[in-house]
């Protein structure tokens, strides 16, 4: 027993809801931010104007990705809200079906009827909403949505992640701008992309290539573009 009390899981599961809103954030941040640096370098356009596009990209891709995160979050915490709200009713209303539905489920996981009702009576004994909740709804703690956490989120490590590139274009040289801008891209993807990983349980590896690839085919495709405008203008 006192092994048991001295011993304390942890798993990533507990931080898959920010990890995932920083994650996207901070990637999105980068690429975008210096894949429109890149373009706009590209287009021969001087350093005021690309640093002056840096900075519009990181203040609307900011706001961008807040709003967004807060306006899909808030849908997922309505539909949470209402299912809970449907639940609290009909253990209100019918507590020996609810009961029964609960034990069915736990049978369905491989206990027998009888043990199943006997489990469903104390854990609905304790806390009735939060047994269904749980195992009829799949809702816990973890995994409930919360906006303004995402929207924060999001909205700082997007700037956090865009705050690369535009301080690379800040500082390069003119000549050596989309060069130096591509490599500090880059590699902040590619930390970022073991960073995550390690901090999921997962393989680095595969997902350095992914977030690599990806960052470096859109500064490719908008740089090419970027070419193609300054050319023709």
């Amino acid at each position: 027993m006192r092994s048991l009390q001295a011993h304390t899981e942890r798993h990533s599961v507990e931080r898959i809801g920010w990890l995932r809103a920083a994650v996207l954030g901070a990637n999105d941040g980068i690429v975008s931010t210096g894949s429109l640096i890149v373009g706009v370098a590209a287009s021969d356009t001087g350093s005021a104007g690309v640093l002056l596009a840096g900075v519009a990209a990181l203040v609307a891709g900011a706001m961008s990705m807040a709003a967004g995160e807060y306006v899909s979050v808030s849908s997922q915490s309505d539909s949470e809200r209402a299912n809970l709200a449907t639940e609290r009713r009909e253990l209100a209303e019918q507590p020996a079906f609810e009961r029964e539905e609960l034990a069915q489920i736990y049978v369905g996981r491989g206990l027998d009827l009888e043990l199943a009702r006997k489990v469903a009576d104390q854990l609905m004994a304790r806390d009735a909403l939060g047994a269904h909740a749980r195992d009829e709804l799949g809702l816990s703690d973890l995994s409930m949505a919360r906006p303004l956490q995402a929207a924060l989120t999001s909205a700082a490590t997007f700037s956090a992640g865009a705050a690369a590139p535009l301080l690379a274009a800040a500082f390069a040289p003119e000549r050596l701008l989309i060069v130096l801008v591509s490599l500090v891209s880059l590699l902040c993807l590619a930390v970022l992309g073991a960073l995550g990983a390690i901090a999921g349980d997962a393989s680095p590896w595969r997902s350095v290539v992914r977030v690599t690839f990806w960052g470096a085919l859109a500064m490719t495709v908008t740089a090419g573009i970027g070419r193609l405008i300054g050319t023709s203008v």
